[in-house]
C-alpha cells in the first residue's frame, strides 16, 4: 500500500507544475523538468597517440621539404616551355627538306623597292575604281527594278504579288535514295564508350 502511494505522489510531482510564490524573484516559473535523456553521440574513443621518435619525424619533414624543392625547381625550369600542339607543327620529312624549300632573301635596288611601291599603289587604285563601279551598277539594276515594279502595281495588283513572289525553280534541287536502311546483321551498337588518346602533359 505504501509503494502505491509512493508512485501516486511521484506521478503527481511529475505532471504538475510547481508552484512558486508570487513575492520569488529570479526564479524561473516555467514547470519542473523531472526526467531528461542525455543526446546519443555514437562516438568512437579517441585513439592514443603513438609516440614517435624526433628524428624519424624531422627525417619525415627534410623528405617532405626537399620533394617540394624539387617540384618548385622544375616548374622554375619549364616555366617559359609552352606545350606543343600537333596540329600546328610541320612534320618532320618537311623540317627536314627546310634547307631546300627556303628562298634565299632578295636584295632589291632602291629603284626596285620604289617601282613596286609605286605599282602596289596603282592596283590599289585600280580595285577600287572595279568595286564602285560594280556598286554603281547594283544600284542602276535595282532602282530600275524598283521603276518597273512600281509601274506594274499601277497596271495590276495581281500581276505585282506574282512579280514578287520567289520563283523555286530557279535553284532546283532533288535526292532520290532509300529512306530507311535495313538492319545490318550481328552489329554491336557502341554504348558511347571511346578510348581517350591525348597526350597527358606534366607540370
Amino acid at each position: 500500500m505504501l509503494h502505491l502511494s509512493f508512485i501516486k505522489q511521484f506521478s503527481r510531482l511529475a505532471v504538475n507544475a510547481v508552484r512558486i510564490p508570487a513575492n520569488a524573484k529570479n526564479i524561473s516559473t516555467t514547470a519542473a523538468v523531472q526526467f531528461k535523456i542525455t543526446d546519443q553521440l555514437w562516438a568512437e574513443p579517441m585513439k592514443k597517440k603513438k609516440k614517435m621518435d624526433p628524428a624519424i619525424i624531422k627525417a619525415r619533414e627534410d623528405r617532405r621539404r626537399k620533394k617540394l624543392e624539387k617540384q618548385i625547381r622544375r616548374l622554375e625550369k619549364n616555366a617559359k616551355q609552352l606545350k606543343p600542339i600537333d596540329e600546328i607543327e610541320p612534320p618532320l620529312h618537311i623540317l627536314d627538306q627546310l634547307g631546300k624549300r627556303k628562298r634565299p632573301a632578295l636584295n632589291l635596288t632602291p629603284e626596285q623597292v620604289e617601282a613596286r611601291a609605286l605599282l602596289n599603289k596603282d592596283w590599289t587604285r585600280y580595285k577600287r575604281q572595279e568595286y564602285m563601279a560594280n556598286i554603281a551598277q547594283i544600284d542602276r539594276i535595282m532602282a530600275a527594278q524598283k521603276r518597273a515594279l512600281d509601274m506594274l502595281y499601277e497596271e495590276s495588283e495581281d500581276l505585282y504579288n506574282e512579280a514578287i513572289m520567289p520563283d523555286l525553280q530557279i535553284l532546283p534541287y532533288s535526292v532520290e535514295g532509300t529512306y530507311a536502311t535495313p538492319p545490318i546483321k550481328n552489329y554491336d551498337s557502341p554504348d558511347g564508350e571511346y578510348i581517350d588518346v591525348s597526350k597527358k602533359w606534366g607540370n
